[in-house]
């Protein structure tokens, strides 16, 4: 007669939640804090983390940044109310390396950066997730929008169920070591409105707390200021070149610019309306020039994290969708691998304002699986 297999609780493991240690990262904000809240609730073994990763006074005195001081202390005030510990790890130097100092050099390399993947990365997802099995803690729980599956090759990653919501692009490095330690509770929600629901069932004081939309670091959007201070002098003026070569203008900086900017170029009274279509750093040149020269199509990618269960380049190509920017849905494309770290993408449909330092995540057209993604780079390879 065969033996049952034992039940296992909601986070996967083969024991009472009372024997399972799960760590927490909080950063005080309503999603992780709902995240500690349940899962203490349900009887685990939690302990809280929080990391302050930039303690200036611009993010101290920031209400909604994810490591501010106010943040610190909300995490706090959710763990003693829920009777969990509660630690507080002090990253600040790991994350100026990590992750300060790289946004502000590949800013002034005319590029895009996304800070908060290198974050999820190269912080959140190795040096806390370390410190979590050093506390010999089970798993690592987040309040990320994205959901851990078990497939038939092991843990695979899927889109949260609230499109509105989804973190993917923001977690497409995320590596299959790291998955099968890590858990991610709201994925399946349906609503932020079913998580403030659940932080007003559990009285958490955050339950109204606005969300933060800016970069922690970046107070009020305001990406050349911090480049500035980072890298005195960073901003040298030169010229606004039309793609045609003729001078238009003058600008004080190539970091006030992005891939694909229209408005506040300072050249008007034109007849055509122009994009911001490369940043020529070494010759201090913004190019400007009409709408249709932001269309791209063949996308190069590198730093690939692949997350499908047959090697990549076991293929000479895949057709998936793949978002080239956060705020926009995935598009149809062909992945034709390069090495086990390249590939060229191509889109079906060209997309505009493709822009280096910004990520390409790649999703499986079958089902809700994020198949891995990289980084683009080397601005438009062509139309």
């Amino acid at each position: 007669m065969a033996l049952d297999a034992p039940k296992l609780n909601s986070l996967g493991f083969a024991k009472p939640p009372s024997e399972t240690r799960v760590v927490v990262a909080m950063s005080g904000g309503v999603d992780s804090s709902v995240v500690a809240a349940q899962l203490a609730e349900e009887g685990y073994d939690v302990v809280g983390v929080t990391l302050q990763l930039y303690d200036h006074g611009a993010a101290l005195a920031k209400k909604g940044a994810c490591c501010a001081g106010i943040d610190i202390h909300d995490a706090r005030r959710v763990a003693e109310d829920m009777g969990f510990p509660h630690y507080v790890l002090d990253y600040e130097n790991i994350f100026k390396d990590a992750v300060i100092d790289e946004f502000a050099d590949s800013y002034l390399a005319g590029a895009t950066p996304v800070p908060c993947i290198r974050c999820n990365e190269r912080v959140k997802f190795k040096d806390l997730l370390e410190t979590a099995k050093d506390l010999e803690a089970d798993c690592m729980a987040t309040g990320h929008y994205i959901q851990r599956k078990m497939g038939p090759a092991g843990p695979e990653l899927h889109s949260a169920e609230d499109a509105n919501r989804d973190q993917s692009y923001f977690l497409f490095s995320t590596t299959p070591e790291q998955l099968d330690y890590l858990r991610f509770p709201l994925g399946h929600l349906p609503s932020k409105d079913a998580t403030r629901e659940l932080a007003a069932r559990y009285n958490l004081q955050v339950a109204d707390k606005p969300d933060s939309q800016d970069i922690c670091f970046v107070p009020n959007g305001n990406y050349a200021s911090v480049i500035e201070k980072l890298r005195p002098g960073a901003a040298e003026p030169g010229e606004i070149v039309h793609a045609d070569g003729r001078v238009l203008g003058t600008h004080d900086g190539v970091i006030h610019y992005t891939i694909g900017q229209r408005r506040g170029l300072g050249i008007g009274g034109l007849s055509e309306p122009l994009y911001v279509v490369k940043l020529d750093v070494d010759a201090k040149q913004v190019i400007v020039g009409p709408k249709e020269m932001l269309s791209t199509r063949i996308i190069p990618v590198r730093e690939i994290n692949w997350l499908g269960d047959d090697p990549f380049t076991s293929r000479d190509e895949w057709h998936v969708a793949v978002k080239v920017r956060s705020t926009r849905p995935p598009r149809e494309a062909i992945i034709r691998p390069i090495s086990d770290t390249e590939a060229h993408v191509e889109l079906l449909t060209p997309e505009e304002g493709v822009s280096p330092g910004q990520a390409c995540v790649f999703y499986d057209t079958d089902s809700t699986r994020i198949l891995g993604g990289g980084w683009i780079w080397r601005g438009h390879a062509s139309g």
